[in-house]
């Protein structure tokens, strides 16, 4: 069945039928198809285009489409030109004749268009779930170890203690900015195109305010010509898409390194490691391997979508097609990476001792003896390096920050007073960053009962 063909002497070939044809991907849209469907009848009714006793019949059938494509066997053997065509074939089967009516004053361009934002949007919630539920372990992992002090790192040196459960949070705010991200990708999705047309608009009187109402969208699209070649609405989920799976590359790329041999902080569970088929003792990070590997297919889908619409003249071509596989794989990946990321979290254990041992050992107090300098009046320039050449001084000497006495301290440089010596215990240097955001132990314990709460919000 085809929705044009009048036009035409002949039918498409067989090559260009199987290269054009988009069933195989697009079937995925069925949902928001019907349901766009089941919107535009009611309007055709309002218009005087269906009766009441039609409309009714319509959606009815509408139901039992939706119903029977939860059903493989609903696609079987199916040759139709994509899930549109497939749809409306399904209700001529249903009603007959009646099923003629329901393009009328309708273009695919719009309900394509149409199809696409509602798919998002339902997409953007689901997805923002799984972002709650990784933003929850990780709070819950850093309740587990409240007190475990770790080097924070830049230039992947060792720089500042910091506490496990501040780090964590720092993740936190990632996939709550990728949370809002999203909400800002479902919103640029909620304008309702159905009145466009194919470019100028309908002739036909449709409330296109009501179909909004009636489809739970927020507004119209402003601009008919604009509907028919925009895909702006689909870049900003790829680029939330994006976004989370570079958190979520990143936090994979520290945690492989957190529990290997070297570091070995983290133990990971047996649940979400493999073994070698050579090597009997290993313990491979494959779940966060393959996070921090999926990634870039998720940010190809974004390029991809980017290069196939940055040329096109106005308004609708055939290249769109192409941003349903990039929206599907997309969704699949950052959705099953979410997913695999709260069970590593879940099922990880900290083990205290190690980056405690770390941070023992490392000059990450120097910047705290700095601090307090600076503000027992030593001009900072001069406190660093006063700090920075007791640092040099115990590289040369073997000498751990827990080795120095008041004395000794006082020796070196007369700026450094003996109340000073209690900031070689990296535990005290972090009482000093109760300022809002840092790692004092306040700060910290605020931290977590405030994304605690929202948390609890975003789930309302």
């Amino acid at each position: 069945m085809k929705l044009w063909g009048g036009r035409f002497e002949k039918g498409p070939s067989e090559v260009f039928e199987r290269f054009s044809g988009s069933l195989h991907f697009d079937r995925r849209l069925i949902e928001a198809d019907v349901r766009g469907s089941q919107a535009f009848a009611r309007a055709l009714e309002r218009v005087g285009i269906l009766t009441p006793a039609e409309r009714e019949q319509i959606v009815s059938a509408f139901d039992r489409i939706a119903e029977d494509a939860r059903l493989e066997s609903f696609f079987e053997g199916a040759a139709d030109e994509d899930v549109h065509t497939l749809v409306i074939r399904k209700l001529k089967e249903r009603v007959g004749p009646l099923a003629d009516k329901i393009h009328t004053g309708r273009s695919r361009n719009e309900q394509v268009s149409l199809d696409t934002r509602l798919w998002i949007r339902s997409e953007c919630r689901r997805i923002q779930s799984l972002l709650a539920g990784l933003m929850g372990a990780l709070v819950a992992h850093g309740r587990r170890y409240p007190d475990a002090i770790v080097p924070g790192y830049t230039h992947l040196k060792r720089a500042q203690a910091v506490f496990w459960p501040h780090y964590l949070l720092a993740y936190f705010e990632m996939f709550a900015r990728d949370f809002a991200r999203f909400q800002r990708a479902r919103d640029s999705a909620g304008l309702m195109p159905l009145g466009s047309g194919a470019l100028a608009g309908s002739g036909f009187p449709f409330d296109r305010q009501e179909i909004a109402s009636d489809l739970g969208m927020d507004a119209v699209t402003l601009n008919s010509m604009d509907v028919s070649g925009d895909r702006d609405f689909a870049l900003d989920f790829l680029f939330a898409a994006s976004t989370a799976m570079l958190h979520l590359s990143r936090l994979a790329e520290d945690w492989i390194l957190y529990s290997s041999d070297e570091f070995g902080w983290l133990e990971l569970s047996d649940e979400v490691t493999s073994g070698s088929s050579l090597m009997p003792q290993k313990k491979n990070p494959d779940s966060l391997e393959l996070i921090r590997g999926k990634s870039g297919r998720v940010t190809g889908n974004l390029v991809s979508l980017l290069v196939t619409m940055k040329g096109l003249p106005m308004t609708y071509n055939r290249d769109m097609q192409e941003d349903k596989e990039q929206l599907f794989e997309a969704a699949d990946q950052v959705s099953a990476c979410l997913e695999m990321a709260r069970a590593v979290v879940d099922s990880a254990r900290l083990n205290p001792t190690r980056p405690a041992k770390a941070v023992e050992e490392s000059w990450v107090v120097a910047t705290d003896l700095a601090e307090a300098l600076a503000r027992a009046g030593t001009p900072f320039h001069r406190a660093h390096a006063l700090a920075g050449g007791l640092v040099l001084e115990s590289v040369r000497h073997g000498k751990k920050p827990s080795e120095w006495t008041a004395q000794e301290l006082a020796a070196f440089a007369p700026e450094f007073t003996p109340d000073m010596v209690h900031l070689l215990n990296p535990a005290e240097g972090m009482k000093t960053r109760e300022i809002p955001g840092g790692t004092g132990p306040a700060a910290v314990r605020k931290a977590l009962e405030e994304a605690e709460a929202r948390l609890k919000m975003m789930s309302e």
